[in-house]
């Protein structure tokens, strides 16, 4: 698991060990506890930007999960050069180590979020074409072109998850990615939330546990494609979150309105219908109790 200590990654580490796999965790952990709880992993310390590093991770394995970013939607658009020298410099670097170490699959955290770009659809399959008009998304299909290329020259085989907007806890607001557990952190210190535009703006919500139980049963399972898409398939708007929040936390907060980037497309909600026809219907959280699981986590961590 590339990306161990991540807030994806950190629940399907403990999600596979769950289910029986032995998991190599590897990540940076800049923390000194590892956020999984799992204590059967093998936690591997390394720098993701090291190629021996990862040669190192992949010996031995038969599968790589690929959850790592070393940016956001906001880093990558204030610096595209970053995402490119790293992001997806290093995953090439990543599916050459994996050719070489003999893996049997490469799972990669692909984005639902911003790869369809603004075409102006009530919902998006995979066989839509994706035109995305951010750094993030552009890294993130060029990423998978490179899937394509390794599996035709090298043999590589692999699946891409189209992620939509995963919200939960062990989320770092800091980050300044999702809306969800930054504005409960904000709420909670008692200082504005931030709007963008005029909160008409339409996201795919799916919480963090649902995302990791519908990835489980991919894991050495033959899979009719190599695309999918994983959310909620529902859509929310802004205004529609922040309801919700204010349901939760029974705070009338103030709200703080910023313009919306240029790169923010007006309404993104998956179809999941692929997903759905091979492996079943999903177990979804509702909103308002995945708002109340992330609240009582930053909670405790203001308190503590």
């Amino acid at each position: 698991m590339i990306g161990a200590n991540g807030f994806i990654g950190s629940h399907l580490v403990d999600a596979l060990a769950s289910a029986g796999h032995e998991v190599t965790a590897f990540d940076r952990f800049s923390s000194t506890v590892p956020t999984f709880t799992a204590t059967s992993p093998r936690i591997m310390v390394g720098e993701f930007l090291s190629r021996s590093d990862l040669e190192e991770a992949v010996a031995g394995q038969e599968y790589v999960f690929h959850f790592l970013s070393t940016t956001t939607p906001a880093t990558a658009e204030s610096d595209p050069t970053l995402d490119i020298r790293t992001n997806l410099a290093q995953t090439v670097e990543l599916l050459e180590t994996s050719v070489e170490a003999g893996i049997q699959r490469f799972y990669f955290s692909s984005t639902g979020g911003a790869i369809y770009g603004p075409q102006g659809k009530s919902d998006y399959s995979e066989t839509d074409r994706a035109l995305p008009i951010s750094p993030y998304g552009i890294g993130k299909l060029t990423i998978e072109h490179y899937l394509d290329y390794f599996r035709t020259k090298h043999g590589l085989n692999s699946t891409s998850f189209r992620v939509s907007n995963p919200y939960g806890t062990r989320q770092k607001p800091n980050r300044k990615q999702g809306l969800i557990p930054i504005a409960l952190r904000q709420i909670a210190l008692g200082s504005p939330v931030v709007r963008l535009g005029d909160g008409s703006m339409v996201r795919d919500y799916v919480y963090v546990e649902d995302l990791v139980r519908m990835i489980i049963p991919f894991v050495g399972t033959p899979t009719r494609y190599d695309l999918y898409n994983l959310g909620s398939g529902k859509g929310y708007s802004v205004n529609e979150v922040i309801d919700s929040l204010r349901r939760v936390t029974g705070v009338d907060f103030p709200i703080e309105d910023h313009p919306r980037p240029l790169t923010f497309v007006d309404r993104v909600v998956l179809d999941t219908s692929r997903y759905r026809d091979e492996f079943g219907e999903a177990r979804l959280t509702a909103l308002d109790d995945g708002v109340r699981f992330v609240y009582n986590e930053i909670q405790e961590q203001i308190d503590a």
